[in-house]
């Protein structure tokens, strides 16, 4: 099957129109609110007081977007503890800072090669996994690096949220589900690199996980890897024995829950939707409260920045 992979034909994205460019989305909140915001944000100024961790799990359309400069923001100011996106959120994010772009405008037709494999994400993805691993690094943590050591190649790094969790020393993991991202359809990839890398970063993020009594644990757009990733490093965490029952927990999405406290069951369409169990329900039963915020990621995001900002000072780091 080597072969089968060595033989797939890559194109290149650099100058295909591209729907986001670096550091275009601004910071500044659109008119979004919602009722039990407010609360929400006195939780995160809450747990960064008492020196808890503020997780913050993104779905990919978070960064194909454009929202790494609140994202950035969030980190910097110390708001934001650990980051963790998933495969193709990562994809995004280096694509932007290899070609100052992303999201590219896909012109497929009958003799195109394929759907999403673009040459420069990949080939960049997959050097720096392979140099990454072999110095048993996360899957994040390699990219990162690979970005730090070489200006040259990734000219717009300063605007990836990868890179300035990286400098700033914020743990920021990437989730990957083999088989979903664009970067797996590429001749070089490696799969025990690609695996051994994202198995790493669940082990950071179970370990942040750890320590999250009186903290808060965002899923922003992601209906199914963030949900079902922070359940099993919560349930590691309390299987050891750590006390992780007092947390906030907030989803936002587009998705319209109604009385999202509401108890569902099997005959419940919403049963089905992951964070409403995963996120809002089973990691609160013991303590704690969870949220639904519904809106886009260019409204609600920057309204958690314009929130924060609103509080006065820095928190501690």
């Amino acid at each position: 099957m080597g072969s089968l992979f060595k033989r797939i034909v890559l194109r290149s994205t650099a100058d295909l129109p591209h729907r986001v460019q670096a550091g275009a989305a601004a910071l500044e909140a659109p008119a979004w609110n919602s009722e039990g915001f407010a609360e929400f944000v006195d939780d995160i100024v809450a747990a960064r007081e008492h020196g808890s961790p503020v997780i913050a799990f993104l779905g990919s359309g978070v960064l194909q977007s454009g929202m790494q400069p609140s994202v950035i923001w969030l980190m910097e100011q110390g708001w934001v503890t650990h980051v963790a996106t998933t495969g193709a959120g990562s994809e995004y994010d280096v694509e932007l800072a290899l070609l100052g772009q992303t999201d590219p405008v896909e012109l497929i037709s009958a003799d195109s090669p394929g759907w999403g494999m673009w040459e420069e994400t990949g080939n960049a993805i997959h050097r720096a996994l392979s140099s990454g691993w072999r110095d048993r690094l996360g899957y994040g943590e390699s990219i990162a690096r690979a970005m730090a050591e070489d200006a040259a190649a990734f000219p717009f790094r300063q605007h990836s949220v990868l890179y300035r969790a990286y400098v700033n020393r914020v743990p920021c993991t990437c989730h990957v589900t083999i088989g979903l991202d664009e970067v797996h359809t590429h001749p070089e990839v490696d799969f025990a690199a690609l695996g051994g890398a994202s198995g790493e970063d669940f082990k950071v993020f179970c370990r942040t996980v750890t320590n999250l009594e009186n903290g808060v644990f965002m899923n922003i757009g992601s209906s199914v890897t963030g949900a079902e990733v922070f359940l099993k490093a919560l349930s590691i965490a309390r299987n050891l024995g750590c006390t992780v029952s007092r947390i906030t927990t907030a989803n936002f999405d587009i998705v319209r829950l109604g009385d999202f406290r509401k108890a569902v069951g099997y005959e419940d369409w919403d049963y089905y939707y992951r964070p409403r169990k995963n996120v809002l329900h089973r990691p609160t039963s013991l303590g704690g409260r969870g949220f639904h915020f519904e809106g886009e990621h260019g409204a609600t995001i920057p309204a958690l920045c314009a929130h924060l900002r609103g509080r006065g000072a820095t928190p501690v780091g």
